[in-house]
């Protein structure tokens, strides 16, 4: 259940706002309105944060050995936050070192054919009054430079020629020298000699080994860093809010949410306290936290939808437990392998009895896990499903164990439909009835949605009359049901006019419940007061309304995948088996036929995993989300705590 909520508007005196906010924290009741705070130290407090997480994610990226693995020390706040800091000097350092040997080797490269050359060198022999500069040209152009410029070549090759321009005056600057023709450019000189920067570049080595070994020496702090962002966050928030509160004159106000079960702790807490606050329930424009509380079954499917990040809003509709139901069976479906299903059970079991006997609590993680190999377990055994073995490979205590209409051991066996004798209208083969299967729980579980609904709306008197309009959707979708059946899997065996079940014409019926509802729908789907406007809502949404026939249609047909990715999951155990027949039987290729019994079903498995979680939590939070009319638009509760 979706807990209900109380807004509360608490009232401190200004002075006394900051030991309110510990306070409240200390409680843990409270779920504060978001507040953009604004002050000095919260700008601190975020820088902060933000150095030691990037000095973090530097030690992260460290890869140790087993041997240098260095046993974690433990620091305050402030001395993680000095450390953090060097780290990031040291990192800012150790690019400053990759740069500059990046810039001194570009320049060495610059100089590789000039041999040595040292800056200083020139500026004596200018205060010589010899003054020499370096230039290039062509070496078919070199012939071009005049007599008047004298020049002594320092090295040659085909492409190019170097020389040095002698003067015995200073040159002019922005002036090219005379008897040089426009081909000869000017090579700058080097920063500092090539002999420095050679020695630059290895000083610049064996200051990033330092540097390297000097933060390999902090990862021993990587945990008082993790704990100082907990810290910290902490700081955060509290000052966020400390900050952000409202004041005016002597008194500052915050407001939030308590959970109904909660308020009592609350009031007692405010009364000791001395504290003015106001209670009232949410209004329709309230952004209210969600709680979920259920008991101890339910509850298991938290770890997936804390994963999923799926929260329903306020007012919509805790479907934990159908979602825990539905996505038990689709698991099952998909996963499909009792083999499978045996070897999730076993290892969730292991974990389980490790945590009791360890004297921790059992995660609920392992319950959903244990729950879900067990759902994996029983439809490999009604389907006669095991490690891609065919029947006749099983024992047959488990081929009895299947269920013959779904069962692979009746694989080549027709059935005639229950409601009759006459196989003359048609039978259904294995593959059919897993289809009908699929459908069937199409329908439970999109009946279920527009169950709710229905039950919504009935309580609610200033909509009721939409109560008609999900009664309307409810026919239609079970009209729709005979549909699919007749489209999709046998048209002779559900005829869409006429047909014969237990005297019933139902292909007829099912055309008329189609019709019957999308009219109901038509005129008190969007009902707000007037069924006047509700019709000319529809009306002006006639495409929307139109295409909500072929998307019940399409939702219902959706449901096959549980039977196709099943039917693929089986195909690649069977292939595997298959690459795996001719290796049994000889000792010496045994290790390989491990390996490739292991490799791929291990590899079918983890490809299952991800269809479970594409497909079966698809069906969840779309297909019966949609029909429920949930947007998954909420936010957890999460209360204002130490």
């Amino acid at each position: 259940m979706i807990v209900p909520m109380k807004k509360i508007s608490l009232v401190v005196l200004e002075n006394e706002r900051k030991e309110a906010l510990k306070a409240l924290r200390k409680l843990g009741v409270l779920h504060v309105e978001e507040i953009q705070g604004s002050s000095e130290e919260l700008a601190s407090y975020k820088d902060q944060n933000s150095k030691i997480e990037k000095a973090l994610a530097i030690l992260t990226e460290i890869k140790l050995g087993k041997k240098e693995t260095p046993k974690q020390t433990l620091v305050g706040k402030e001395a993680a936050f000095d450390i953090a800091k060097n780290i990031l000097a040291l990192t800012d350092e150790k690019k400053s070192c990759f740069d500059r040997i990046t810039n001194d080797s570009v320049e060495l490269e610059r100089f590789a054919k000039w041999g040595g050359v040292n800056p200083a060198d020139f500026v004596e022999l200018s205060e010589e009054n010899i003054h020499l500069a370096l230039y290039e040209i062509p070496s078919d152009k070199y012939a071009l430079i005049g007599e008047e410029a004298k020049t002594v070549i320092v090295s040659k090759d085909k492409s190019q020629t170097r020389f040095v321009l002698v003067s015995e005056k200073p040159f002019a600057v922005n002036e090219r020298p005379e008897g040089l023709p426009a081909e000869a450019y000017q090579v700058p000189l080097p920063r500092i000699s090539t002999e420095a920067l050679k020695k630059e570049i290895a000083d610049s080595k064996a200051r990033i080994v330092e540097i390297e070994n000097e933060i390999k020496a902090s990862v021993q702090y990587k945990n008082a860093l993790k704990d100082s962002v907990s810290v910290i966050a902490k700081d955060i928030e509290l000052e966020n809010l400390y900050s952000g509160m409202g004041i005016e004159e002597n008194l500052s106000w915050i407001t939030g949410f308590v959970p109904v079960d909660s308020m009592a702790a609350f009031e007692s807490f405010a009364k000791s306290e001395k504290w003015a606050f106001a209670a009232s329930d949410p209004s329709d424009d309230d952004a209210v936290p969600t709680k979920l509380k259920n008991n101890k079954l339910v509850s298991l499917i938290y770890p997936l939808t804390d994963f999923l990040g799926t929260v329903p809003g306020y007012h919509e509709y805790d479907i934990s437990g159908w979602f825990l139901a539905f996505f038990t069976i689709f698991f099952g479906m998909i996963f499909g392998d009792g083999g499978y299903g045996a070897l999730v059970t076993a290892v969730a079991l292991i974990f389980i009895l490790k945590s009791l006997f360890g004297g921790k609590k059992v995660s609920p993680m392992l319950g959903l896990v244990l729950l879900l190999g067990l759902a994996t377990m029983v439809w490999g055994a009604v389907t006669c499903t095991w490690f891609g073995l065919t029947p006749e490979q099983l024992p047959d205590w488990i081929v009895a164990l299947s269920v013959p209409p779904i069962s692979n051991a009746c694989a080549d066996v027709q059935w005639i439909p229950f409601w009759t004798s006459d196989a003359s209208a048609g039978t259904l083969g294995t593959a059919q009835n897993l289809q009908i299967f699929c459908f069937t729980l199409a329908l439970i579980q999109l009946c279920v949605a527009h169950l709710k609904g229905m039950g919504r709306y009935i309580k609610d008197k200033a909509h009721r009359l939409k109560f008609l309009g999900e009664a309307g959707s409810f026919v239609q979708l079970i009209g729709m049901y005979w549909v699919v059946l007749s489209m999709v899997v046998d048209g002779n065996v559900f005829p869409l006019m006429g047909g014969d079940v237990y005297g019933l014409p139902w292909g007829t019926i099912s055309i008329a419940m189609v019709g019957g509802g999308f009219a109901f729908s038509f005129v008190f789907a969007n009902y707000e007061g007037s069924v006047a406007k509700s019709i000319l809502e529809s009306v002006k949404n006639i495409i929307s309304v139109l295409l909500g026939v072929v998307n019940v249609f399409s939702d219902i047909v959706s449901y096959i995948r549980l039977w196709a990715v099943g039917l693929a999951g089986a195909a690649i155990s069977g292939t595997v088996n298959t690459f795996a027949g001719p290796l049994v039987g000889h000792a010496a290729l045994f290790i390989v036929l491990i390996v490739l019994l292991v490799f791929g079903h291990g590899l079918n498995m983890i490809l299952n995993l991800l269809s479970v979680i594409v497909h079966g939590v698809r069906l969840n939070t779309l297909e019966f989300s949609n029909h429920l009319g949930m947007s998954w638009a909420g936010f957890k509760y999460e209360p204002l705590k130490e």
